[in-house]
């Protein structure tokens, strides 16, 4: 007996995110279950997403929530032309563009709130390399803004190269240069971490 050989995960992906558009499509045409399904299985993306673009952790979920109020409403728009989950991440960075513009308006005191719970929301899982104990976000934090965007998109939320460049408006070559730039410091600094202290190791 021939085992099926199981899909690869781009092909899973791409599989999903096919579903996700013809969702997104039926919901523009009213479908109130397709709505529901097209909310439910991009709801964890855009929260990690917002979560490293986002300064200010108290505000993922509103920001989310603000992303998928202007996805419903703009819906009728939608023609399918790329995939869903690649219009709605455009359309929340746009929902975090607005806020950092409205925050540098109205100045809020230094002391910022505690980063882990939206480190908790935005930790990979069986991503190489990381373990579920380490706090990504803060290794994330120290990158320049263009490769952190770069790998979330690619490594962690698992769109295609061709859809990153596309939603971060740059050549595909650009893309996997940031990736391969952000891997290679993120792994710097996890071997960083896992040396040990010379003052513990003289004691």
């Amino acid at each position: 007996m021939i085992t099926p050989a199981l899909p690869l995960p781009h092909e899973r992906s791409a599989s999903a995110d096919a579903s996700i558009t013809a969702w997104a499509l039926a919901a523009r045409g009213g479908d109130s279950a397709a709505v529901d399904h097209f909310v439910r299985a991009l709801h964890r993306d855009v929260i990690r997403y917002v979560a490293h673009l986002c300064a200010d952790p108290q505000a993922v979920d509103d920001l989310a929530q603000d992303t998928f109020l202007r996805a419903l409403g703009s819906l009728h728009r939608f023609e399918g032309r790329s995939s869903a989950r690649t219009w709605l991440l455009a359309i929340a960075r746009r929902a975090v563009a607005d806020s950092i513009r409205c925050t540098a308006v109205r100045p809020r005191p230094a002391d910022l709130p505690d980063w882990e719970p939206a480190a908790e929301l935005a930790q990979p899982r069986g991503l190489p390399g990381f373990d579920d104990g380490v706090a990504l976000l803060e290794l994330l934090a120290g990158l320049p803004d263009e490769r952190r965007q770069a790998f979330v998109l690619t490594q962690l939320l698992g769109l295609p190269y061709a859809e990153a460049a596309a939603l971060s408006n740059c050549p595909v070559g650009t893309v996997r240069s940031r990736v391969a730039r952000a891997r290679a410091t993120l792994l710097a600094l996890l071997a960083a971490a896992e040396e040990p202290d010379p003052a513990l190791a003289a004691a």
